[in-house]
């Protein structure tokens, strides 16, 4: 394996790091009022462990960049959200991170903060006009090292003008290479992660996105029916492994929406476990009502409020991604 440079040291602020201690420090205040054997007290003082021991772990940068495609054709599961969580939690550990928001819903490119109007130039003008991401690429205003290929209204349209285009499903793979290629020529940082958000559908676009990312990232939701139509999903990967691109893997399951209250979940969990046992992350991603608030803050929950039991999650999966390293770090 490459030599790796630790990002802990110079990657995170000096504001982040003082954040990240302050919540440490609020936790124990809280809990020091507060009747030890009451469920609140338990589940601070297991917050404030995770917290902890986050803070202590050491994150290195991967030997190559990694690419990440999250995708399942169900909505509602979570893609969007954990693209942008997780990207906005690795960012502001240190890491540079590209967005790539290819849902012509442009939902990612909302919860980013990023322009994405009609005459905005976008990944729409990338796969049909041969634009280049240094022509249309938009830095997030509130997370350093992060940045965003936006999404307009009129991607919706871009699975018909594909169709007829030379070399359609490598479009995104030529102009992702090219971008690795600016950046270097330009004496800019090597990208460390690009995060590819789809539509909830297994059409061009999609095609587009599994080709040019070695790794798949699937988030699967913790209720009933969480499985239905995963078979689809990769049975489309495996043909897109036999055809087009033989190093993609299914490398990261992450489970979304959990409730520890219920039954139902706690099952899923362990369905999905049982199904995926290498993919599958320890990390939960549990219902919080700050990961639902920050996109209409135009916010990912990591800068909208760091402190949340949902923003810990993130950080958590962010850091367990990290550490888990991917088919590049081989």
């Amino acid at each position: 394996m490459a030599s790796h440079e630790n990002t802990r040291g110079r990657g995170a602020s000096t504001g982040e790091a003082a954040q990240q201690a302050a919540e440490t420090a609020r936790g124990s205040s809280i809990l020091d009022g507060m009747d030890a054997s009451s469920p609140l007290a338990a589940e601070l003082a297991d917050e404030r462990r995770r917290r902890q021991v986050l803070s202590e772990k050491e994150l290195e940068r991967p030997a190559t960049t990694r690419t990440i495609t999250v995708s399942n054709q169900k909505g509602g599961v979570g893609k969007t959200t954990t693209t942008v969580n997780l990207a906005a939690a690795l960012a502001s550990q240190g890491f540079h991170v590209l967005v790539i928001d290819i849902d012509p819903q442009g939902n990612a490119s909302t919860a980013l903060g990023v322009q994405h109007s009609a005459d905005t130039d976008s990944i729409y003008d990338v796969l049909i006009d041969d634009l280049s991401f240094a022509d249309v690429v938009a830095d997030c205003p509130d997370i350093e090292r992060l940045q965003v290929i936006p999404a307009t209204i009129h991607l919706a349209g871009a699975e018909i003008e594909l169709v007829s285009l030379v070399a359609r499903e490598q479009r995104l793979q030529r102009a992702v290479e090219e971008y690795h290629r600016y950046r270097e020529e330009h004496g800019l940082e090597r990208l460390d992660y690009v995060f590819v958000d789809c539509p909830p559908s297994l059409g061009l676009l999609t095609v587009n996105a599994f080709v040019a990312a070695r790794e798949v990232l699937i988030p699967i939701q913790c209720e009933y029916y969480a499985l239905e139509g995963l078979s689809q999903l990769l049975n489309n990967i495996q043909m897109i492994q036999k055809h087009l691109n033989p190093p993609l893997t299914v490398s990261t399951i992450l489970l979304t929406m959990y409730d520890g209250r219920t039954r139902l979940a706690a099952q899923v969990a362990e369905e999905v476990r049982e199904h995926f046992p290498e993919a599958v992350l320890d990390a939960l991603i549990p219902r919080n009502v700050r990961i639902s608030e920050a996109p209409s803050y135009q916010q990912s929950v990591i800068s909208y409020d760091r402190s949340s039991t949902g923003a810990l999650a993130y950080l958590e999966a962010a850091a367990e991604i990290v550490t888990r390293g991917g088919p590049t770090d081989v």
